[in-house]
């Protein structure tokens, strides 16, 4: 696995998740978490307001269970996330891990989830990810391990 080291912003949605993903009571919770992360921080952040999905509250996905406590363990999400994000950095020759490779990451993760809640605030995944094609690469200046 790649050692590769966090950029500010992708440091700081992984420290969020890790505080957040505890609360969640599902995957569907989880995935809600990580987008309400995700649309506030760095350049994947710009591109999913600038496709319309902003700080408005999320509202609980209609129909959602909660009668049993899920349990996944939001530390050992959170460390898969960041495993496979400098596994997406490092295949893209990148020399820190960004947002976009969180977002990667969580999309895979996650899946129909993930696409789910994005695509109820707006854009499909694969809208963002255009968006980010198009983008320039995330300010590398400061670097967190």
């Amino acid at each position: 696995m790649p050692d590769l080291p966090l950029s500010e912003d992708a440091a700081l949605v992984l420290a969020l998740a890790g505080t957040a993903i505890r609360f969640a009571d599902s995957p569907e919770s989880e995935a809600e978490h990580w987008l309400r992360i995700l649309r506030m921080h760095g350049e994947v952040g710009s591109a999913m307001q600038a496709l319309g999905v902003g700080e408005k509250p999320l509202l609980p996905s209609e129909g959602a269970r909660a009668t049993q406590r899920f349990r996944r363990g939001g530390g050992n999400i959170v460390e898969l996330a960041r495993a496979r994000a400098a596994q997406e950095a490092a295949r893209r020759g990148a020399g820190l891990v960004g947002t976009v490779d969180v977002l990667h990451a969580v999309g895979n993760i996650y899946g129909t989830y993930f696409e789910e809640v994005l695509y109820s605030r707006g854009p499909t995944l694969d809208e963002v990810k255009e968006r980010l094609a198009s983008a320039p690469d995330e300010p590398s200046a400061v670097q967190h391990g």
